[in-house]
């Protein structure tokens, strides 16, 4: 029987996945099958029970369903702690399920070795104090930053979040207001409202001098904080493609014990996107 893999998530039509996986199994010689399946919050614990009880051995959990995914788990791993999310649930040997989130290991890859961004002593900016930015802040920590300051509408969970980090970083919250006179080497959008066209209120000259901007979401067409990148002068305005396959491929690793290479994947991915 082969073995099973899944994404689950609402919505999942969209999601880069199953073929992402399908392409290392290819690659790494493993032989597996990876889907996509649509799966509401109130239906998750019986839809990963089940999945399981059937033979699954792994599951990828996106949006709405990380902070789900932590309740369930028997066992995380201490980034996963960390985020209090998780993406990446895996069977184990003694029938527990382990929790893992990879999100934060695959921005800081895609950073660090598919670009060459330097994050020791740069200035942070984070946009947004929801899941997605949750799941990244302790390992953008973890490479000495001068500074992460998260910045959100609600200006009480910006600084509530970065209250939880600040054992291991300079970090600190506040509101789009209070940004005026600052300048950040890296831009990082963690929030979904560039999918929809919509950007946060971030003052002008809040972008250092070649500073990089990145938008955590991803779509066929370039964001409009990607977008907003370009026209604010950034060194470099990515979105997270790159960080879908790089997160993807740490999951691939936890559950097959085999690292597959990702920058074939993501020049042909990006091409398909009319973006290499």
């Amino acid at each position: 029987m082969t073995d099973r893999y899944a994404v689950f998530g609402q919505p999942i039509g969209h999601s880069k996945s199953p073929r992402i996986h399908q392409f290392f199994a290819g690659q790494t010689g493993q032989q597996l099958s990876y889907t996509a399946e649509e799966v509401a919050p109130e239906q998750f614990v019986g839809s990963v029970k089940a999945f399981f009880a059937q033979g699954g051995l792994g599951l990828n959990c996106t949006v709405p369903l990380k902070e789900l995914a932590f309740a369930f788990a028997d066992t995380k791993t201490i980034r996963a702690q960390r985020a209090k999310a998780v993406n990446t649930l895996k069977l184990e040997a003694d029938g527990s399920v382990l929790g893992d989130n990879t999100d934060g290991c695959g921005l800081v890859t895609d950073l660090l070795d598919n670009h060459a961004f330097n994050l020791k002593g740069s200035r942070i900016l984070l946009l947004g104090a929801g899941g997605a930015s949750r799941g990244i802040i302790a390992p953008l920590l973890g490479y000495s930053p001068q500074t992460v300051v998260i910045a959100n509408r609600t200006v009480e969970k910006a600084v509530e979040l970065a209250a939880e980090f600040q054992d291991i970083g300079v970090i600190s919250g506040c509101g789009y207001a209070d940004l005026g006179g600052q300048a950040f080497d890296i831009i990082l959008n963690a929030t979904s409202a560039s999918l929809s066209g919509e950007l946060p209120p971030l003052p002008q000259g809040v972008l250092a001098t070649q500073g990089v901007c990145y938008d955590l979401a991803y779509g066929d067409q370039p964001t409009a904080f990607v977008r907003w990148g370009g026209e604010n002068g950034a060194a470099h305005s990515l979105d997270g493609l790159g960080m879908l396959v790089e997160q993807a491929a740490a999951a691939f690793y936890l559950w097959r014990g085999v690292r597959p290479s990702t920058h074939a994947l993501i020049e042909l991915l990006n091409a398909e996107r009319g973006m290499s």
